[in-house]
């Protein structure tokens, strides 16, 4: 593909709660055995983009372990490859990245060092599968400056997460608005952007002059009247996992035989990092319904629309319902959980009784296994 990649993995977010004390979002466990971030990873692979750079920052460490190796989602070529970036402190500057134009600015010799005519740029926390090709034709037949992909918001009272636009007739974008409090529209921005590769230079470069650091708001919203800004819309299944609800609500889709057999099943899949682990085991008396339950597993007691990660031991006469268990977690004989999601090493003393009730509660136990 002529185009080279850009993963925006860096950011943090307080409505993760603290589930992102210790992990970057990118991070984040998804469906059982997979990370957030192995989706954007996995469409660039699909779309033959062959070149991959991954921005990373806060709590970092996880993340970077993850793509210690490239060769999971095939990028480990001699033409190309998969690089990953944190900040680093150079003789002119000592600064972490201040925003997703500034990620990009400090990175800046990673775009002149290509030659692929075109940037994708992808966020780490969306779950979704896309052509980037599709993308990028429908950015040269628009003779677009800027292409956006967006999606329609099916819960009105979430869109103020998300950056907000609306379209003409042609798919030009004739207004943006990031994070509203109240909008009368419903198409949101995915946080993909198509932009030519020396396009992008030059706007970066302009912004950091001005000492102006964000991607959406001082670059898309100061020139949407100034640039050919088109939106790209999407109607399969995309879900960002930038809250703790939404986090729940897109693990629990994995219930789902359709949403699963989507990603796994149909071609091209998403890939990630195998580790080698046992099956589940499942002892006498153990009750599974509807559930997804990991490799490495031990079930001793009864899941009930639950998905549990990977290591995850469940004691005697344990109770799960609607919850999520992260990975090497222990739960000790007669607990019950219900509406939970437990962080991962945890280990949860025997006899404990967790339910969220108004919301999701989060489940983290001190001990001395430290949390990943």
């Amino acid at each position: 593909m002529r185009a080279i990649g850009i993963i925006l993995a860096g950011g943090n977010n307080n409505r993760m709660r603290e589930l992102s004390n210790k992990r970057a979002i990118a991070a984040m466990p998804i469906g059982g055995s997979y990370r957030s971030i192995d989706f954007a990873l996995s469409n660039m692979a699909n779309s033959h983009i062959q070149k991959v750079a991954v921005l990373t920052q806060f709590n970092s460490r996880s993340l970077n372990e993850h793509l210690s190796s490239s060769k999971w989602w095939d990028f480990g070529r001699k033409q190309g490859g998969l690089f990953v970036f944190t900040p680093t402190i150079t003789k002119d500057n000592s600064f972490w990245y201040q925003g997703t134009a500034d990620a990009i600015y400090q990175n800046l010799t990673f775009l002149r060092n290509s030659h692929e005519p075109y940037v994708v740029i992808a966020s780490g926390d969306g779950i979704y599968k896309l052509d980037y090709n599709k993308v990028l034709e429908y950015h040269i037949q628009k003779r677009a400056d800027i292409t956006v992909v967006c999606t329609t918001c099916r819960r009105q009272e979430e869109v103020e997460r998300f950056g907000v636009l609306r379209m003409n007739e042609d798919g030009r974008i004739e207004e943006f608005e990031e994070k509203p409090m109240v909008s009368q529209y419903n198409t949101v921005s995915t946080g993909i952007y198509v932009i030519r590769r020396r396009q992008l230079i030059e706007l970066i470069e302009k912004s950091a002059q001005e000492g102006r650091h964000d991607f959406v708001k001082d670059i898309l919203i100061r020139y949407k009247n100034l640039k050919r800004i088109y939106g790209y819309q999407i109607d399969q299944y995309w879900s960002n996992i930038s809250t703790v609800e939404a986090y729940y609500r897109t693990n629990m889709a994995f219930l789902d035989k359709s949403v699963r057999d989507y990603f796994f099943k149909q071609e091209p899949t998403i890939k990630t990092k195998i580790d080698d682990l046992p099956p589940a085991k499942y002892n006498p008396g153990a009750e599974i319904k509807n559930s997804l339950v990991s490799s490495g597993c031990i079930i001793n007691g009864r899941v009930e629309n639950s998905v549990l990660f990977k290591n995850v031991f469940v004691g005697n006469n344990c109770v799960i319902k609607n919850s999520i268990i992260l990975n090497d977690v222990y739960l000790g004989d007669n607990t019950y959980i219900e509406n939970c999601i437990v962080e991962s090493r945890d280990t949860i003393r025997a006899n404990s009784h967790h339910c969220g009730e108004s919301e999701i509660k989060i489940v983290v136990e001190k001990n001395e296994r430290y949390v990943l």
